[in-house]
This record gives structure tokens, sequence and C-alpha cells, in this order.
């Protein structure tokens, strides 16, 4: 009995510590993630179980910075640019054996982003996206079992983003004082894809430190290679007039603490760290792109019962800083330096219901 109340609060961790990792404004452009914390659940799987959950995700940025430095005045006189991104992730896991799981996740997207200076700088109008965006398959293989698992564990996994979400979604702009209905490509924080081909590398664990306290962590960095992938940007200038294929990297970690005392319950705290970064580790970095990076707090809640499991996850924002871009280099000179901005929210809501569907005995078994 001790062992499988063991067992059920180890499952309820990796429950609620497995979620998708999305920046929270124009920097992390999508909700690219790492592969375990994609669908996190396969991680608690035996062997022939599978496991089929959803991760919806909202958050609304408005907040615009340079650098680190906050600029309220575009709050404060009305010409702040304001994005409402939800994603929705169908997820399927497998575990092929107690250690080795693999990983499909298809996500959805629908995106608001409203502005002024995109349309005629004087009136406030809407563009939108959505639809299938890019998919990620892969997986992950846990370093231990047996009696070297009893305290925790870390897999290590590998996997792909393939460009099936629409890199180059057009809606209806307003130019001109004529207010002239034109169709053109939308901004890179609400395309569906990047149109690249990315290799995923990711880690994640939990280790239980002390009665039903765990210590968790994951983290993921995406490899895009791909340069650039021909969309228009629609901006003035010529380095900038294609958007960047990027990169992009998370980590997380916190503790996680089961209560004994109301079963199946479970909280969370900790820290997270995602952003894209100024430069690709492979391949060029040129076009337009929003480098940066969030650092968040991320309380959540977690309950169980049965096999499903429900986890609400609000990383709160502390620390934000839109970097330098390799074109804000290139288009500075020693007498002015180019820094572009980007809007971030000041909270992200992600919420992931999980099914995990146990192998079924052999009849044999279940008539004795």
């Amino acid at each position: 009995m001790k062992n499988h109340i063991l067992t059920s609060i180890i499952a309820l961790a990796m429950l609620a510590v497995g979620q998708d990792a999305m920046a929270q404004g124009c920097v992390a452009i999508r909700q690219f993630s790492g592969l375990g914390n994609a669908v996190g659940q396969g991680n608690i799987l035996n062997q022939g179980e599978w496991n089929i959950s959803t991760n919806y995700r909202y958050f609304k940025s408005f907040r615009h910075f340079r650098g680190s430095h906050e600029e309220p005045e575009r709050v404060e006189n009305g010409t702040e640019v304001i994005n409402h991104q939800h994603g929705l992730d169908i997820n399927v896991s497998y575990a092929f054996t107690e250690r080795l799981y693999g990983i499909v996740s298809l996500p959805f997207q629908y995106n608001e982003r409203s502005s002024l200076y995109e349309h005629n700088r004087e009136d406030r109008h809407t563009t939108y996206s959505k639809g299938f965006s890019d998919m990620r398959i892969g997986a992950g293989y846990w370093l231990l079992s047996g009696e070297k698992a009893k305290k925790g564990n870390t897999a290590i996994g590998l996997g792909l983003k393939f460009p099936t979400g629409d890199y180059a979604a057009t809606s209806t702009f307003y130019k001109g004082e004529d207010e002239v209905p034109t169709e053109l490509t939308v901004d890179q924080s609400i395309q569906l894809g990047d149109g690249g081909t990315g290799l995923i590398v990711d880690f994640q664990g939990l280790w239980n430190i002390g009665s039903t306290n765990f210590w968790y962590y994951d983290g993921f960095y995406m490899f895009n290679p791909k340069e650039t992938n021909g969309t228009p940007t629609n901006r003035s200038r010529p380095n900038e007039a294609i958007m960047s294929v990027p990169d992009q990297f998370a980590v997380r970690t916190g503790v996680f603490r089961s209560f004994e005392k109301i079963h199946g319950l479970g909280a969370s705290l900790g820290g997270r760290f995602e952003g894209i970064p100024v430069r690709d580790a492979f391949g060029g970095s040129d076009g337009f792109r929003r480098p940066g990076y969030i650092i968040s707090v991320e309380p959540g809640i977690t309950y169980m019962r049965g096999d499903v499991t429900g986890t609400l996850n609000v990383p709160i924002a502390l620390f934000r800083n839109r970097t330098q871009s390799v074109t804000d280099i290139e288009n500075s000179t020693p007498e002015r330096e180019v820094h572009g901005d980007a809007a971030f929210a000041d909270y992200l809501i992600s919420f992931t219901l999980a099914w995990r569907i146990p192998k079924k005995a052999p009849a044999l078994f279940n008539s004795l």
C-alpha cells in the first residue's frame, strides 16, 4: 500500500510539471517546446501504456520593452500593440518500454493582433490568424530503471519540429488616409509557423527531496538551421524585409508538493527562463526577428482522479528583455543605436487535461 501511494504521488508530480513552454509576447512567437514536457505524461507510463492530453494556453501581450526598460508611455498614449494568443495542443505519447517513450504533438492556434502602426497609424485595427501550427514528433529515454529510479529519474529527449503551419498567413490591413483594405502577411508574432524544420533536444526530471516534496526540472533547445523563410515582413529596412527562422529555448525548475490529506491534490512553485537568442546556434541569423527572454515565477495546482489529471499553471513575468537583434546591430551607427522593442504579457494561463490509458491485463489474469 505504501509503495502504491508513493507511485501515485510521483505520477501526480510528473503530470503537474510536464507543461508546455510558451513565452509571453512577441519574443517567443509560438508554442514550440521540448518534447518531454510537451506532453509530459509519457514519463510515468508503464510499457504498453498510452497517454492522451490537451494543453490550452492564453496570454495577452501589451507591455513594451526595449532591452529591459519598459516604455509605459505606449500604454498611456494608446499606441501599444496588443496580441491575444490562444494555443491548443493535442498530445499522444506511448511507452515502448518502461524507459523509452514516443511522442506526437499536434498544435492549433487562434491569434489576434491590434495596432496602429501597421495600418494608418491613427486608427486601431485588428489582424487575425488561425489554424494548424508546426507539429512535433520525437522520443525520450529515462536514464535509470528499477531500484535506481526509486527516488527520482532524468530523461533526455530528441525530436523534430516540422513546418506544417502556415508561415505566410495573411489578413486585412487598412492603409493610408482612406483606410484602403489591403491583404498582407501578418506580423511574425502571430504567424502559425516559421517555415523551418527544427531539431529539438530536451531533458526533464523529478527527484524526491523528502516526504511528499519533489524537485522538478526540464528544459529544451530547438535548433532552427534555416536562415529565412521568404515571408515578407512589410517593414521598410531592406535587411528586415524577410522573416527569420529563429532558435528557441526554455528551462524550468521548482518544487512540487502532494497533499496527503487531500488525495489527488498537489501544488508546485518554480521559475522559468525562456526566449529566442540573438543568433542561431547553426545556420545564418539574417532576416527579421525579435530576440529576447523572459524570467517568470510559476505557481501551479494539480488534481488527479483515477487516470485523469488536470493541471493549471500561471507563469508570472518578473523580468523581460527585448535584446538587440542582428538587424538592429547592422542598422546602428556610431551616432545612433538602433534597438527594436517588443510587447510582453504579464502572465500566461496554461491548463492541461491528461488521460492515462493503462495496459489491460490478459484475459487469463482477469479471470483469476
